[in-house]
């Protein structure tokens, strides 16, 4: 059974970085694209960033193109998110979701992920 677990989230003040990890047990972490998506109160579940198996290619929202980075380290079998000169915008649910089939066109669409962990919650106060 895969399973996805976050961490890594708090409340911070406008400006600051925080790094978000994603562990996956249950399946060989090198076969699944990843990506992290989030939900603020309202909202729909919105894509950040993605990263392929093995880590060749990344995407991100516009909204986060060049504050937040997304990586992997297999041996880890961990994804992270590093977020740095955060605004209240960013606030919200931060969701990993992992795929073995996806295509890279469907990166950011949510219903492509078969795997999704709890998510962890990000604050940014102004």
């Amino acid at each position: 059974q895969v399973q996805l677990v976050e961490s890594g989230g708090g409340l911070v003040q406008a400006g600051d970085s925080l790094r978000l990890s994603c562990t996956i047990s249950g399946a060989t972490f090198s076969r699944y694209d990843v990506a992290w998506f989030r939900q603020a109160p309202g909202k729909e579940r919105a894509f950040v960033a993605g990263i392929r198996k093995n880590g060749s290619t990344t995407r991100y929202a516009d909204a986060v193109k060049g504050r937040f980075t997304i990586s992997r380290d297999n041996a880890k079998i961990t994804a992270y998110l590093q977020m740095n000169s955060l605004n209240p915008e960013d606030t919200g649910l931060y969701f990993c979701a992992a795929s073995s089939t996806l295509i890279l066109s469907a990166m950011t669409t949510a219903s492509q992920y078969g795997y999704w962990g709890q998510g962890t919650q990000v604050t940014v106060s102004s």
